[in-house]
């Protein structure tokens, strides 16, 4: 169990005793009746389909589609807007402004800190070591009585690689906040989800995205996983209808399709490892590190130039080579066998 953690303690006061939006939808969550509740239009949409009437704003026929593929229960199913809705609630819910502070490890995911910079939040930065890991005695050393939150991102961004399972365990047993572990990216690695360990640390919150593996990033997608208690919290101050319909509609279907999300990733896989081959073989090419996500971080003799020369030659890749531990580093999502070679083409030409 996490140490000394409660709850009540981390949640921002006032929050506990707001009383939330109520909807029309909270009154009655039938599907059958007159509705003439929500001042909706009730002769139809003016487009094709019915979308005349707001959807369920706790997406339950969603959640109880999506719990037994993640080992949950519903109630431990936050979605969102993308992950940075629950990103910026969480934040939202725990720190007070210019007063509390949350921690996280760079070089990492940018809306962390933009997040916590748009709510007056400070924020601890503590980098990761040389090869991408946890610098644990640091971390630890770092929080204070003002950090609520401690963000790990793993696979991390932009590095691609896991963390070290032992030492997110140790952060979460010694923390009296909330940690969250970002597994955007998790589908590409081999490792467990920290899902199986919601239930032993209530100071445990897990995002993952159907932006990634299931290529949905156009409909805007995220999940938390967290207690029940926590869940409560975040949908006690999200917006009403945070997922429309259409949204929840098209992710239904989706969630019939988990053997086309693996068809996916094994491809992804499979070129990565292509890709990591033939990167390795090209003499611009300093250093490739490992990957657990669908993207290589390389290291280039001349990254910045080789970055403006292949947008010119329309391949567009990331610059992080002004990212802390990734100097002359770019950042390589992993594309099909013939976007793969075009990069591979454009690079081979590059006259340095």
């Amino acid at each position: 169990m996490a140490n000394n953690f409660e709850l009540h303690k981390v949640i921002r006061p006032h929050i506990l005793t707001l009383t939330p939006y109520s909807s029309a939808r909270d009154e009655y969550t039938g599907k059958e009746g007159v509705f003439l509740d929500a001042n909706e239009n009730p002769y139809g949409s003016v487009i094709e389909g019915e979308y005349n009437r707001y959807p369920d704003p706790y997406q339950w026929a969603v959640k109880e589609k999506l719990a037994p593929i993640k080992g949950l229960r519903p109630t431990q199913i936050f979605l969102g807007n993308g992950s940075d809705e629950p990103i910026d609630l969480l934040i939202r819910a725990t720190c007070e402004p210019q007063k509390d502070n949350i921690l996280i490890m760079p070089p990492t995911y940018g809306m962390y800190k933009v997040c916590a910079d748009i709510a007056n939040i400070n924020v601890i930065p503590v980098p990761l070591t040389s090869d991408f890991q946890i610098d644990k005695k640091a971390v630890l050393g770092a929080i204070n009585k003002d950090t609520k939150l401690v963000w790990v991102c793993s696979p991390n961004n932009p590095s691609g690689n896991l963390l070290d399972k032992n030492d997110i365990i140790e952060i979460i047993e010694n923390f009296d906040g909330i940690v969250v572990v970002d597994e955007a990216y998790i589908d590409f690695a081999e490792s467990e989800s920290f899902n199986s360990l919601l239930d032993k640390y209530p100071n445990l919150v897990v995002l993952q995205t159907f932006s990634k593996a299931w290529g949905m990033a156009a409909l805007r997608l995220g999940m938390a996983f967290a207690s029940e208690e926590i869940i409560k919290i975040l949908s006690k101050i999200k917006y009403p209808y945070n997922l429309n319909a259409v949204t929840q509609k098209l992710l239904l279907e989706a969630l019939g399709n988990e053997a086309k999300k693996n068809e996916y990733v094994a491809q992804i896989l499979q070129e990565r490892n292509y890709l990591t081959q033939k990167l390795a073989e090209l003499p611009i090419t300093k250093r490739i590190f490992p990957s657990d996500s669908n993207s290589l971080l390389v290291r280039f003799d001349k990254a910045k130039v080789i970055f403006n020369y292949l947008l010119e030659n329309k391949v567009i890749v990331r610059d992080r080579s002004s990212v802390i531990l990734c100097e002359d580093c770019l950042r390589i999502t992993i594309g099909t066998r013939e976007e793969n070679d075009s990069l591979l083409s454009e690079l081979k030409n590059f006259k340095h």
